[in-house]
């Protein structure tokens, strides 16, 4: 030790070091600098004193004292899976996130010891009070009204306490392993019921539409036909009037009418599937109009007329016998002219005939000639 140094000079210089270290002490202990979101409960001797807020505070040494900061910033805490039995006796594993923010520093350090252990616990009673009267189908389709039922809950008791809930969320709810089994069957039971449900709806959609192209197609198709029959009878009446005029204004006898008759018989037997065809019953009167025409006299008035003398019959003059013994009543008519005696054959219709003209049989019937239609014969 320097024995220029006086013990007083060290008694000072220890004095102002403890002095400055004091001072040093109450510096720090008297300005307390509290950061944003955060605010720090101040106690004097013991008591509340005040809340500081963000930002430089000054406190009396030794005499406030600063409790830990709180965070005054919305918070989310999730707590592990809670075991809650449902009204239908199924035991559920239910896990929930919980938003809250400390709103009053003081009431959430002086009301309640453990505000987040608090929560938790409110936060699983609650819990259970409202799954508890709710079967597994509507805790599972009902998550809303769950949450909303738990924020009402934990609102207003954590109010007291400086502590507003936001918002309180169902992670998860896991049914039992046998359960989920159930429900996985059921849910593909369903699945194939709908399934089922769309593809006969499908199918019934198709065979309606089906049916109603089909409906709307047979209507316009017998429309059109029906229009075509109309179009095609309203043609063959034209035709046939046409026709009807054009044989009336030509005036046809009734010869060339048998003639083509005639000429349409043999289309009749036209084809190689006609094995049998049937004479109608008109042709007898077709052959008794062309008798008439070729066979039966003329009108001495129509223009190229030329008289034609008959043949005689040479058996009736050499032989006279024979006419006494045929009776010519009871012979088939020819259409060809006869004669009822001897000698009694002359010009037929002719103008200058002095004899009589060749008639039917002897009965005095008409001839086979005056077929219908046919003027009578002239007669001298």
């Amino acid at each position: 030790m320097d024995p220029s140094i006086s013990p007083a000079t060290i008694v000072t210089v220890v004095v102002i070091a403890i002095v400055v270290i004091l001072v040093l002490v109450i510096l720090f202990r008297a300005v307390r600098i509290i950061p944003q979101a955060s605010a720090g409960v101040v106690e004097r001797l013991g008591r509340y004193h005040k809340t500081l807020a963000p930002g430089l505070n000054l406190l009396v040494p030794f005499i406030d004292r600063v409790r830990p900061l709180i965070d005054m910033r919305e918070q989310v805490v999730s707590f592990p899976p809670q075991p809650v039995i449902t009204e239908d006796n199924l035991v559920v594993s239910i896990d929930t996130v919980v938003y809250f923010q400390v709103t009053d520093a003081r009431a959430a350090t002086y009301e309640i010891a453990n505000y987040l252990g608090a929560v938790e616990q409110l936060t699983t009673t609650t819990l259970r009070n409202v799954v508890g009267g709710l079967n597994l189908e509507q805790a599972l389709t009902s998550r809303d009204n769950i949450n909303g039922q738990l924020r009402i809950v934990l609102d207003e008791a954590t109010g007291k306490w400086g502590i507003r809930v936001g918002r309180v969320e169902l992670k998860a709810i896991d049914p039992p392993l046998s359960i989920q089994d159930s429900m996985e069957q059921q849910m593909r039971a369903e699945r194939n019921r709908r399934a089922a449900i769309l593809t006969a709806e499908g199918t019934k959609q198709s065979q309606i539409l089906e049916a109603e192209g089909m409906r709307q197609s047979s209507i316009l198709r017998a429309e059109g036909e029906a229009k075509a029959q109309v179009l095609r009878a309203q043609g063959e009446a034209e035709a046939i009037e046409t026709v009807f005029g054009a044989i009336h204004a030509g005036d046809p006898d009734p010869k060339l009418l048998a003639y083509q008759y005639l000429q349409t018989l043999p289309k009749l037997a036209d084809g190689d599937s006609n094995k049998l065809w049937i004479i109608p019953s008109e042709l007898t009167e077709a052959l008794k109009g062309i008798g008439s025409g070729f066979f039966a006299p003329r009108n001495p008035d129509a223009p190229g007329w030329t008289p034609k003398q008959a043949p005689r019959v040479s058996e009736m003059e050499t032989t006279p016998d024979l006419a006494s013994t045929v009776d010519l009543g009871s012979e088939p008519d020819l259409g060809f002219p006869t004669a009822t005696q001897v000698g009694d054959v002359g010009p037929v219709g002719g103008p200058d005939a002095s004899g009589p003209v060749a008639s039917g049989p002897a009965s005095g019937g008409p001839s086979v000639a005056d077929g219908p239609g046919t003027p009578p014969p002239a007669t001298s």
